[in-house]
């Protein structure tokens, strides 16, 4: 059997967990909801991050009624569902640094409730209409409120690898949820395969390579428990997966630009047109 489409996860909320889907709409930003609220600090609008706050890791988004409601879940707090305006009043918010315009606030009630949860004064935004940033890369593409590209694609056999490293140190296995991946893959024959696809498609959906992911502190934190719980798996990736070229960073999985928009299943035949060397790209931001 082939590669497959083993997984298919979107993140309503950046920095919150993740929504498991059997099919999932594709655009040009990604997966349908995927990044389309953010997290930012009430004063100056930054986003923010499970680097500097883990517990966002533990807040469980949910969308309701096709996306026009919202609901938050988060152990020790009472669930709040809101309904969502995707016209209320502008916010401006950056990423790494950088303005990237208005968002739409989503109110007082979102935001005190994620205040208290995160015990830091938070606004709660959305996209705006028509919202897209422009990624980099080999293929750029565009994407909402993720770091800088549409899908990130992580395979089965990449994880395999890794874990088979950290046991050998006497460490204790990583679980999938750490790398946030929007679509994992089964059935490749080696370790960080995604690296040197650089044209695949599956279902109705194609998508073109853009970048090599490159790790920061988020993997270190339990996706469940919303706790820092290191070193690993970083401390394992530093020691096979430094990329030079990205200031040493760590890098595991792929990130990629949509190229046809379309429908994607688990299950779903993953059709991989071009190959490459997987090199990283030489445009990294300094941010």
């Amino acid at each position: 059997m082939g590669i497959t489409v083993q997984r298919l996860t979107y993140y309503p909320v950046k920095g919150c967990a993740g929504t498991d889907v059997r099919t999932a709409e594709v655009g040009e930003t990604g997966l349908r909801h995927d990044r389309t609220f953010m997290v930012v600090d009430a004063a100056d609008g930054t986003f923010r991050s499970q680097r500097k706050l883990p517990a966002m890791a533990a807040v469980r988004p949910e969308l309701l009624d096709g996306g026009r409601a919202l609901r938050l879940a988060a152990d020790g707090a009472e669930d709040l569902a809101v309904d969502v305006d995707p016209e209320g009043p502008a916010r401006p918010v950056t990423l790494f640094g950088k303005d990237v315009g208005d968002a739409v606030d989503q109110g007082d009630a979102v935001a005190d409730w994620l205040s208290e949860v995160l015990e830091a004064k938070s606004r709660l935004v959305r996209v705006r209409h028509g919202f897209a940033r422009r990624g980099w890369g080999d293929t750029p593409g565009v994407t909402a409120f993720a770091d800088a590209h549409a899908v990130l694609v992580v395979s089965q056999a990449s994880l395999d690898g890794l874990n088979a490293r950290i046991e050998q140190a006497g460490g204790t296995p990583v679980p999938m949820d750490r790398f946030r991946a929007n679509i994992v893959l089964a059935g490749c024959e080696e370790p960080h395969a995604e690296d040197r696809m650089r044209l695949l498609g599956a279902g109705s959906v194609e998508l073109a390579h853009s970048v090599r992911a490159m790790r920061c502190a988020v993997p270190m934190v339990d996706q469940v428990t919303g706790r820092r719980a290191g070193p690993e798996p970083v401390r394992t990736l530093s020691t096979y997966r430094r990329e030079p070229v990205y200031d040493n960073k760590v890098s595991f999985g792929a990130k990629a630009a949509v190229l046809r928009h379309g429908t994607l299943s688990v299950g779903d035949e993953v059709r991989v047109e071009w190959y490459e060397g997987g090199a990283p790209d030489p445009e990294y931001p300094a941010s």
